[in-house]
């Protein structure tokens, strides 16, 4: 079966769902974002881009920071509705129930429920139509402790991370892979490869005693 050609659009999917927090603790607010990643290693930085008419826009053209809160199931209502609802109308961490968090570099405050929050400090700006991206440096990254395995490293199974594709919020069910894993070689595990052999080993002895057995046995029966 061939490809349909569609017109040009952003259907580039899977993308993340997050919640940008901004302005101050005080004056603060909650802007739902699909449309960010990340463009640099070294140094880290990331970028959200926001149409010119959203509230938020403002508030971070306003102090040049903002966080990015990754967001999960648990939060899936939270993130949806703070990307339909107005800051201007509403407060949406009041409504959502959603905690503010101080963070360590920046004004705007973190989302305490968020498994984890980026605070990053805007570089550049570029408007490209509909929206403007702002691209920020990552200054620090906030991961709660819940989330982290017995090695120091994340663990994305524990806390089960939504994604966004074609107007749909998705969980990220099981880990299929790992970078690199498609030219790795196989490790060679000694011990359970002589356990193995071993146990065939045990096996092929065992049917052989039991053909001489029934070999015996036939012969008795003809012997009769």
């Amino acid at each position: 079966m061939g490809k349909v050609m569609w017109k040009p659009g952003t259907f580039l999917y899977p993308i993340p769902a997050v919640m940008v927090s901004c302005g101050d603790m005080e004056k603060s607010n909650i802007i739902t974002v699909a449309w960010t990643g990340i463009i640099n290693t070294n140094p880290p930085m990331v970028y959200v881009s926001v149409r010119p008419t959203r509230y938020s826009y403002e508030l971070i053209k306003a102090s040049g920071e903002f966080v990015i809160n990754l967001t999960n199931e648990r939060l899936a209502y939270a993130t949806d509705w703070c990307g339909v609802k107005t800051g201007a109308k509403v407060d949406k961490f009041k409504e959502m129930k959603l905690s503010k968090e101080k963070a360590e570099f920046v004004s705007c405050p973190m989302i305490q429920q968020s498994p984890i929050s980026i605070e990053c400090r805007v570089k550049e700006e570029k408007y490209l139509g509909s929206h403007t991206m702002f691209i920020a440096e990552v200054l620090a990254i906030h991961v709660k402790e819940e989330y982290i395995g017995e090695t120091g490293a994340f663990d994305i199974s524990k806390c089960n991370l939504i994604a966004y594709a074609n107007g749909g919020y998705y969980t990220l069910d099981k880990k299929i892979g790992k970078f690199g894993y498609s030219v790795a070689k196989k490790k060679k595990n000694n011990s359970k490869d002589r356990i193995l052999k071993v146990k065939e080993e045990e096996n092929k002895r065992k049917k052989k005693e039991r053909n001489i057995k029934k070999k015996k046995a036939n012969k008795k029966k003809k012997e009769k």
